[in-house]
């Protein structure tokens, strides 16, 4: 994931250039934002609502009413637990309780040098590898608590990357 900044307009513009100023794009833009920034910075949405021609209330709704988009920065590498019923009866408190201890934060929270973002997700559908951890893009099927260091430095060097 980039580093970008909100100060940094280049990713927005790059954005914006490919697709059309319709209402109809303002997901596929709101993804790619946050894919460029890591979050959804207040300055872009008034852009992207300028720039679409609708209501910034409209854009800022849309941010708010998925779960997948924050309007707060979050660290480079989002480590989610699924604690869908199949990963909670199978160990998913252990592996939340665990990253709280190894990262010191609780989930929805970032550490304090930006590393990681804890959150808690109420099913990715993958019941069959339960308790299922999810770090950057990597799915970890029968996920161990034991196993969080090198969960977690896996997920940090894709996310260098």
């Amino acid at each position: 994931m980039s580093a970008a900044h909100a100060a940094d307009p280049k990713p927005l513009e790059a954005i914006l250039g490919a697709y059309p100023a319709e209402e109809a794009s303002l997901i596929q833009i709101l993804q790619d934002v946050h894919r460029a920034y890591n979050y959804l910075p207040c300055d872009v949405l008034a852009t992207v609502a300028k720039t679409l021609g609708v209501p910034l209330a409209k854009v800022y709704s849309v941010g708010t009413f998925y779960k997948a988009f924050s309007l707060q920065p979050q660290g480079r590498t989002i480590v989610k637990v699924c604690t869908g019923t199949a990963c909670h009866i199978r160990g998913a408190a252990q592996l939340v309780d665990e990253l709280q201890r190894k990262l010191g934060i609780k989930p929805g929270e970032t550490t304090p040098d930006m590393g990681f973002t804890v959150k808690t997700v109420n099913c990715v559908g993958a019941c069959a590898m339960a308790p299922v951890l999810i770090v950057g893009e990597t799915y970890h099927g029968n996920a161990k608590a034991a196993k969080l260091d090198t969960y977690l430095a896996a997920g940090e060097a894709d996310d260098a990357d």
